[in-house]
């Protein structure tokens, strides 16, 4: 059973062909009625205050809350929960415990190697970058150069 307001992302030709795919039913709400959409507006809080978190503690500007909602909603569906008798979101939907390796801290301070064709040995073979997020279908991280800011 899935629940929303008429928002055109949950009416659009390709939802209604997932909707049927999976045999979801589709039940809508009245519009500005968030009260009728608890249990969705909840974990719509839960993954801003994880977000919201993970950029103030990265002291990124706003202009990153995207890569900060994806990496919350990663965080969120790979974490343990009592609801779900101890098992994450992800291990209850795929059958098979996550894998964690790819975890890092969002927001750390690395160094990202430029692979220079240089002679000289004592040259710098890195740029200073910002990590700020995990590729879903590739190895290694999202990073940005890193410009340091004491406030936003």
């Amino acid at each position: 059973m899935a629940r929303s307001d008429n928002g055109s992302e949950f009416t659009s030709g390709p939802m209604q062909n997932f909707y049927h795919e999976y045999q979801i039913l589709r039940e809508n709400s009245c519009v500005d009625t968030p009260q009728q959409n608890v249990r969705v507006e909840r974990k719509h809080q839960h993954i801003l205050s994880v977000a919201r978190a993970l950029r103030f503690q990265a002291n990124l500007p706003i202009s990153f809350w995207e890569e900060c909602v994806l990496t919350a909603t990663y965080l969120i569906n790979r974490t343990p929960t009592k609801l779900l008798k101890g098992h994450s979101p992800s291990e209850v939907l795929f059958n098979k415990s996550p894998s964690y390796s790819k975890i890092r801290v969002f927001g750390y301070l690395c160094f990202a190697w430029t692979n220079p064709r240089v002679n000289d040995k004592f040259a710098s073979r890195s740029k200073k970058v910002c990590f700020w997020g995990t590729p879903l279908a590739r190895k290694g991280g999202k990073c940005v150069i890193w410009r340091h800011k004491k406030s936003l």
